[in-house]
């Protein structure tokens, strides 16, 4: 059996495993890569609260993503939340020394969780925005981190689309502008790559409250990098599965009401049946 490619996320930890580093293991897992993880926080959370924050040091977030990329032939990468400049500068200048040329690495500019917790402190959003979106294959902002990164209000249709060009242009990258938070019935992203702009929409599913779908999304791409998919089918490939997982939700009744998350191998289980 040929052994998967090996897929590494840099992302905090989710104690709930719905967002973060977990849902990137299980994302990466369902989908044939084989998953790494460099650490950068831990987070105490659940889908729509979170706790506490707690930042790892520079230091080990850089001891992670060296003896990684000693250990394993690395096929792509993602990072989803880095938490403060210093650790936002640790992954750039490790990523600079440690990967080689061309490997692809998918940024998800996480700011904010779904239910409202900071997960970005303001003086790395510069850092962000200058030092790695630029390393990048690809950035995937949802409309809150694209208003941020692009300055204007991203609401509509044609000001995702705007936006998706003009940070390809400003970043000399691809930019996947996530929609979200779109009224209507239909989950719609853009794609500029190359110039060239593709929407990728889904049925959306009302009545969902998880958390973690950016993380997944992101991560879920990386993974399709890894198996050899261009850019666009990567992005297909990835959406269709985090849809599968929005649809397949897992729900439980908690001492706090009912919690809702992503159903990261419902589609293995339709597979098996």
């Amino acid at each position: 059996m040929k052994a998967p490619p090996p897929v590494l996320t840099i992302a905090g930890s989710d104690s709930s495993c719905g967002a973060g580093a977990q849902a990137d293991l299980k994302a990466i897992t369902a989908l044939g890569g084989y998953a790494l993880n460099a650490l950068t926080s831990v987070v105490s959370e659940t889908p729509g609260r979170v706790s506490k924050v707690c930042l790892l040091e520079p230091g080990i977030i850089a001891d992670q993503m060296r003896v990684l990329f000693e250990g394993f032939p690395i096929a792509a990468a993602k990072t989803g939340m880095l938490g403060g400049k210093a650790q936002v500068e640790a992954v750039v200048e490790n990523w600079r020394a440690l990967a080689p040329p061309g490997l692809p690495l998918v940024a998800d500019p996480v700011m904010v969780a779904t239910g409202g917790g900071k997960l970005l402190e303001d003086d790395a959003i510069q850092a962000v925005r200058e030092l790695l979106l630029p390393l990048a294959a690809l950035v995937t902002p949802n409309m809150d981190e694209a208003r941020v990164l692009w300055g204007r209000d991203v609401r509509t249709r044609a000001d995702m689309e705007r936006c998706a060009r003009e940070l390809a242009d400003v970043l000399q990258t691809s930019v996947l502008v996530k929609g979200g938070h779109l009224e209507g019935g239909a989950a719609a992203d853009v794609l500029c790559a190359d110039g060239t702009i593709t929407w990728h929409e889904t049925e959306r599913v009302p009545g969902v409250r998880t958390h973690g779908t950016g993380c997944t999304y992101s991560a879920s791409i990386a993974a399709c990098l890894a198996l050899g998919l261009p850019l666009a089918d990567a992005v297909a490939r990835a959406k269709a599965y985090v849809a599968g997982a929005i649809s397949g939700f897992l729900s439980w009744q908690g001492a706090r009401g009912e919690v809702h998350a992503l159903h990261h191998f419902a589609g293995r289980l339709q597979d098996a049946s």
